[in-house]
């Protein structure tokens, strides 16, 4: 049933898809290693939520990425309108060979917890205002201006918090040329961060997995119980659908002819 599954043909396109991981231990020759479990978190055309695969890696690394995007283009997708990750490493590299017209955004949320790490206590708060007046901003341009007053700000005390909001500007950005009912869906990777908290329920008393197929087994039948109750439409869909038809016209159309 997880092979049928995990083979099963996709739709052509999809709008929103998230990806991010879930960590667990794994015996393996007589070792426990730490593995990634990433999960693909999907929108279709209709608005309804769908997990599409599993997939378990030691690392990210391009050449992985790209074994996933090859998977799920022989399974049928031709065409991802917007995807939304954490940043992850070769991932913009390997949707770019096989999606090339796919927009990415990283996740903010990811973005502001990376920022705090670098950042003493007493800081949060003043960073963290300036912070959500960089993505809370109306638009695009007002955006920038914002960064660049954090910048100037902040970055004698944290180069390395500043230069990562400038060095994935162009990935946290996306977002500022959709409306809001659009932003708050693909602005972050809370929506399957949900679903992991559920899985989490379910397999934290595991101390590890006698391999990679038990792990998958597990998470697929954890995956099941989700679909079963999960259903129904993405809030405002229609009016999401509205904007996504005016943005991507020509490829949802191409899409309603394939």
């Amino acid at each position: 049933e997880l092979e049928q599954w995990q083979l099963r043909p996709l739709q052509t396109m999809y709008s929103i898809i998230w990806f991010d991981a879930i960590h667990y231990k794994v015996r393996e020759h007589n070792a426990v290693k730490a593995k990634a479990v990433y999960n693909v978190l999907a929108v279709n055309m209709e608005g309804e939520r769908e997990l599409l695969g599993i997939y378990v890696s030691e690392s990210e690394s391009a050449r992985f990425w790209l074994s996933v995007m090859g998977d799920l283009q022989l399974r049928g997708i031709a065409d991802i309108l917007i995807v939304c990750t954490d940043n992850l490493k070769g991932f913009s590299d390997a949707i770019s060979t096989v999606y090339p017209k796919t927009m990415i955004q990283s996740c903010i949320v990811h973005q502001v917890r990376n920022t705090l790490k670098y950042a003493s206590y007493k800081d949060y708060g003043p960073l963290t205002c300036d912070m959500k007046a960089i993505y809370g901003s109306s638009n695009l341009e007002n955006g920038e201006v914002k960064l660049e007053e954090f910048i100037q700000k902040w970055e004698a005390k944290y180069p390395t918090a500043t230069r990562s909001w400038q060095d994935n500007w162009y990935k946290l950005s996306t977002f500022f040329e959709f409306g809001k009912d659009i932003r708050k869906l693909m602005y972050t990777t809370n929506p399957i961060e949900n679903i992991h908290r559920q899985m989490r329920k379910i397999t934290k008393s595991k101390g590890s997995f006698t391999s990679d197929m038990a792990l998958k087994k597990l998470i697929y039948l954890v995956i099941r119980e989700i679909n079963r109750s999960q259903k129904g439409r993405v809030l405002n869909w229609g009016l999401i659908l509205g904007q996504l038809s005016i943005k991507f016209e020509d490829r949802i159309k191409a899409s309603l002819r394939g």
